[in-house]
């Protein structure tokens, strides 16, 4: 073999630039909409196997992410503090590109019917995710107009639109052991974390007010109402459509899922 073949021969590529769904928004208001990733290492398997950092989701996320992404936009010193930044929706496309990125598109995903109960497999491509962006103008809100509103009894007053910042990545940190233990609590950990107004006949309800009932403003909704939120996240939020609908290989059921991110990093 000569000095000039070993010199042409390709190198297996490391580094993959991404264009994120969202983008993150520094403090001097510059959007930055592309990060830069590494193929996950030893370092990262270690993570994966840590019992305390897989009792908390969030921190998970942050902590892999923060070792494999090396720039987003024309931040080259990237910490904890920016992966924590991040909207939901970045991160999960982020892990998406990550195990595509280190083990390849393929994926054996496991979903579990919700009526007999029984495990379909399915070989995934996770090329065929489709992904939404938003227009990059910066960071969307989900506004919701409620059907039976909320009552502040003690405040004789009504309300029935909310708005909705996207979750980041320090939320997920936050509510990630409330929602293992109870997933309906967790849920509305998170939204009374994003939920940035609360308004009707006119009327917004203070923020003080707000910041105090907090869950409980999303524990008292409707049932019809918290789906009203939950369509509105699903259908307007950035990020990929995770959702998977087909019928279950036992009973042959209808079956509306999602793929489950914490099987992205086990090699098919």
């Amino acid at each position: 073999m000569t000095m000039t073949e070993i010199e042409v021969r390709p190198r297996r590529p490391r580094e993959h630039e991404v264009r994120l769904p969202v983008g993150h928004l520094d403090l001097d208001g510059r959007l930055h909409r592309t990060a830069l990733l590494r193929k996950m290492t030893g370092h990262e398997e270690a993570l994966l196997a840590d019992r305390k950092l897989r009792a908390n989701g969030g921190k998970m996320v942050t902590e892999l992410l923060n070792g494999c992404v090396r720039g987003v936009g024309e931040i080259s010193q990237v910490n904890r503090s920016v992966i924590g930044a991040l909207t939901s929706p970045d991160r999960n496309f982020l892990l998406l590109e990550l195990r595509k990125l280190t083990f390849g598109t393929e994926l054996e995903a496991h979903y579990t019917c919700p009526s007999c109960r029984e495990t379909t497999v399915v070989l995934e491509d996770l090329d065929t995710f489709p992904v939404r962006r938003s227009d990059g103008l910066g960071i969307p809100e989900i506004v919701v107009e409620l059907e039976d509103g909320f009552e502040d009894r003690a405040k004789d007053a009504w309300y029935d639109m909310l708005r909705f910042r996207l979750p980041i990545g320090a939320d997920e940190e936050r509510v990630s052991l409330i929602a293992r233990d109870n997933a309906a609590k967790g849920t509305n950990a998170l939204l009374a974390r994003c939920l940035v107004s609360v308004s009707g006949d006119g009327e917004e309800m203070p923020d003080n007010r707000r910041e105090a009932l907090g869950t409980k403003i999303l524990s008292d909704l409707t049932m019809s109402d918290r789906g009203r939120i939950e369509r509105a996240f699903r259908d307007e939020m950035p990020g990929v459509d995770l959702s998977r609908e087909f019928d279950c290989g036992t009973c042959g059921r209808p079956m509306r899922t999602s793929l489950d991110l914490t099987s992205f990093f086990t090699p098919s």
